[in-house]
């Protein structure tokens, strides 16, 4: 089982006064599936919710600090809102240790894996939202997620991580990398997609997103940091 939400609320400095929303945005479908007479409603419909109030917060923030031109700041906030930046946030939050999921999801490490747990953070930020107001939602997007900007440009974690793994792979392998269909998951307005990424039969990364560009860029993503590493 996992761990009392209340202690999540300390973690995220947020009492709820509808308690069912947090419980809500902590159900994975897997578990509505395996409890049928679960009380509360899976995630997705606040997974939607959330990933609009934090590209809004999120692009309110740059558009107001930064007078760069549209086109870095765009690149910077895919890289702020992007799957393996919501794994981060969710990782130190220890958002894994307070899903409901599955035995079969827990067997295969759901509590680790980045697409739910960059969807439990999207869910989270709707729930918070829906009970307390976008201010309070959007500084704990501030907070949590806004505050990984610098680490992104001092990385250039923004640049296209497509077209510098490709410069990679060319220049140690003389090959071009490919990508495939890992899971689609989701309703048709809130597809999800896990893409894997090879070079040659070896396969580098695996990244998530609500497209397979999307899920495409961040598993290069992933395989520029290992490979840096």
């Amino acid at each position: 089982m996992p761990k009392d939400l209340k202690e999540l609320e300390k973690v995220i400095s947020i009492k709820f006064n509808n308690f069912q929303l947090l419980q809500t945005a902590l159900t994975h479908r897997s578990y509505i599936n395996e409890h049928p007479h679960w009380q509360f409603d899976h995630n997705e419909r606040l997974e939607f919710l959330g990933d609009a109030v934090l590209e809004l917060s999120v692009t309110d923030f740059l558009y107001r600090n930064y007078p760069n031109p549209e086109g870095e700041l765009t690149n910077w906030r895919a890289a702020l809102v992007r799957g393996l930046t919501l794994k981060i946030i969710a990782d130190e939050l220890n958002l894994g240790e307070f899903l409901f999921l599955s035995r079969g999801e827990e067997i295969n490490g759901g509590r680790t894996r980045e697409l739910i747990l960059a969807n439990t953070v999207e869910a989270v930020i709707g729930a918070i939202y829906l009970d307390q107001g976008y201010t309070i939602a959007d500084q704990f997007i501030i907070k949590n997620i806004v505050t990984k900007l610098p680490d992104i440009l001092s990385q250039k974690a923004f640049i296209d991580s497509k077209s510098r793994l490709q410069e990679l792979s060319q220049e140690r392998f003389n090959s071009t990398p490919t990508y495939e269909l890992v899971a689609e998951s989701g309703p048709d307005h809130a597809k999800q997609f896990v893409m894997a990424v090879k070079i040659g039969d070896n396969k580098y990364g695996e990244g998530s997103g609500n497209s397979k560009q999307e899920a495409e860029q961040n598993a290069a993503a992933e395989a520029i940091d290992k490979w840096e590493k």
